[in-house]
């Protein structure tokens, strides 16, 4: 196929979609596939890269550089993805973004518009995926277990709240942005003292927040893949260490000894298989396709499973725990992205059957 790779975006997990993309790039088989890509800076401005440029982080791998291109790049209704007029050669589309503007539906429904198949989860999946809120209620709607929640909107007095909160979902609670990922803006809150600021710091990510219980758990991650019949790898821990109280974005990306990423996770079978079908399930009620992460709480006093939120474009770093859970299960990581790019194609010939006039 002609692939081409869109990385970097205007979200706070920029750096993060790079270090993806290099992944990505790197495991692509050369001798099937032919590798486009195009950098999203942070200003929104699209760039066709002339060729792939890496550079090397120490300590955390890879990135792939987003040089300034004066090439003008357009998406065209119907037409897909044109450079200076004219129309680039592309089968598929990977969108290799995180977050705003790339995990939310944004760019899904742009590509939708130019005709073009893309990995991962069309415009309905992605954006009530990312949206906190929605998802849980639709979850819970669907008798998919979530921990107690509210949600604050900006406006709300941070020190006023703080004794609703505490009614509500009690202490210690989380606080996080409803429409981010990568931990950005996410605070463990252990009395009402420390509530307004992590609620002022989440809002700097979203006009909403979710507050909700804290859970002493075991972080528990599965791996999906599949469109109308999806199927679940077995399931990853990850186990926060350093200092860190959970696996926040320091612990995920800057610490080197932040956190332990044990795939597959050391469960009793009954456990593995409860988690496996939570996640397809938890996949399916939210409309995914393509692929998803889907991370859980397992209570440590009860054993009680919690689906915390679904990621439906995951890491794909060289430590990431998507395609790490696929390789424990058996999809080695080239191949992994070879049946991405086969789903994405078939969803869209099912896509294009559909008739929209008598």
């Amino acid at each position: 196929m002609n692939v081409c790779i869109l990385y970097g975006g205007r979200s706070g997990e920029h750096e993060v979609s790079l270090r993806s993309a290099a992944s990505v790039a790197a495991n692509l088989d050369a001798a099937r596939h032919r590798l486009t890509a195009i950098g999203i800076a942070r200003d929104g401005a699209w760039h066709l890269q002339d060729r792939i440029v890496r550079r090397a982080i120490p300590g955390q791998g890879d990135m792939l550089e987003i040089v300034p291109s004066p090439r003008a790049v357009s998406v065209v209704p119907g037409g897909g993805i044109h450079a200076d007029g004219r129309k680039l050669a592309l089968d598929c589309v990977f969108p290799v973004l995180h977050g705003t503007y790339g995990e939310d539906g944004t760019v899904q429904g742009l590509l939708d518009i130019a005709g073009l198949p893309y990995v991962g989860a069309g415009v309905l999946g992605s954006s009530v995926s990312l949206d906190k809120e929605r998802s849980k209620r639709l979850w819970r709607d669907a008798g998919i277990p979530v921990v107690e929640f509210v949600v604050v909107p900006r406006g709300v007095d941070g020190a006023a709240a703080a004794a609703s909160i505490a009614a509500a979902v009690g202490f210690p609670a989380c606080v996080k942005p409803v429409c981010a990922g990568s931990s950005l803006g996410v605070h463990r809150v252990d009395d009402a003292s420390a509530f307004a600021d992590a609620l002022a710091d989440a809002l700097r990510y979203d006009t909403r927040a979710l507050v909700e219980q804290f859970v002493d758990a075991r972080e528990i991650e599965c791996s999906v893949v599949g469109n109308e019949t999806p199927r679940a790898f077995p399931p990853g821990e990850v186990v926060t260490a350093g200092g860190h109280a959970f696996y926040d974005y320091d612990a995920k990306y800057t610490d080197p000894d932040g956190a332990r990423l044990e795939a597959p996770a050391r469960l009793e079978p009954a456990v593995r298989e409860r988690v496996m079908r939570t996640a397809e399930a938890a996949y399916a009620a939210v409309g995914c396709e393509g692929m998803a992460r889907v991370d859980f709480f397992l209570e440590r006093s009860t054993g009680r499973l919690y689906v915390n939120e679904i990621n439906t474009i995951p890491g794909f770093t060289s430590i990431s725990m998507f395609p790490r859970m696929c390789a424990a299960g058996g999809l080695a990581y080239p191949e992994l992205l070879d049946l991405l790019l086969e789903l994405a194609v078939e969803r869209h010939r099912r896509q294009a059957s559909i008739r929209f006039e008598k």
